[in-house]
C-alpha cells in the first residue's frame, strides 16, 4: 500500500485520459492540477445517505461533513478498485458499488490548496454500521438526500466543496439508480 502523504495521483486532460503523474499534494497547489478522483455515496435501504465528517488531522477540509468516502485511484489502479479499496480503509465495510457519471470541478479547499478533480461519482448500498477509520473520518450520520439538501443550503460552511458542487447532480442520479 501506498503511503498517503507520497500518494501519486493520475493527471488527465478534461475527457479524463491520463496525462501525467504528481504528488498528491502537489497536485493540490499553485492553483491546483487536473487529476482523477471518486467521490462514493452510500445509501440504505430507507434511501439515506450515509456521511462522513473528515478528521480533523486531514490535509484540507478538516471537521467538514462529506460525502460517504472519496479518493484518488493509485495509478494503474481502476476507479472502482480504488473506490472499493477506500471504502474499506476509511469506513470500514465494504459493498456493491457502481459508477453514475463524472463532472470536473475546481475549487479552493484553503490551506493554499486547490481540488481540481475529474470525480467520477459512484453509489453503493449499505444498512449496517460503518467502523470509521479515526484517522479519516470523526463521525459519521445517515441523511436524507431533502434533509442534505436543505442543510447545504442553511449552513454551507459545515460542507466539502465538493458535495456542495454535486449534490443536485447526486440527487438527480439517485432518482434514477
Amino acid at each position: 500500500m501506498q503511503n498517503s502523504d507520497n500518494q501519486l495521483v493520475v493527471l488527465v486532460d478534461e475527457n479524463d485520459n491520463q496525462v501525467g503523474t504528481m504528488g498528491k499534494l502537489e497536485a493540490h497547489q499553485n492553483g491546483g492540477h487536473l487529476h482523477r478522483a471518486f467521490s462514493i455515496f452510500v445509501f440504505n435501504s430507507k434511501g439515506e445517505t450515509l456521511l462522513q465528517k473528515r478528521a480533523m488531522n486531514k490535509y484540507h477540509s478538516q471537521g467538514k461533513w462529506s460525502n460517504t468516502c472519496c479518493s484518488h485511484p493509485f495509478v494503474g489502479e481502476k476507479v472502482l478498485d480504488g473506490a472499493h479499496r477506500r471504502l474499506k480503509e476509511e469506513m470500514g465495510f465494504d459493498c456493491p458499488l457502481n459508477e453514475q457519471f463524472s463532472f470536473t470541478y475546481k475549487a479552493d479547499v484553503g490551506n493554499g490548496l486547490t481540488e481540481w478533480e475529474y470525480d467520477h461519482v459512484v453509489f453503493g448500498l449499505f444498512n449496517g454500521s460503518p467502523n470509521i477509520n479515526k484517522q479519516e473520518a470523526s463521525d459519521y450520520k445517515w441523511i436524507s438526500l431533502d434533509q442534505l439538501k436543505e442543510d447545504i443550503e442553511k449552513n454551507p460552511g459545515n460542507y466539502t466543496p465538493w458535495l456542495k458542487i454535486c449534490i443536485d447532480k447526486v440527487i438527480d442520479a439517485y432518482k434514477k439508480w
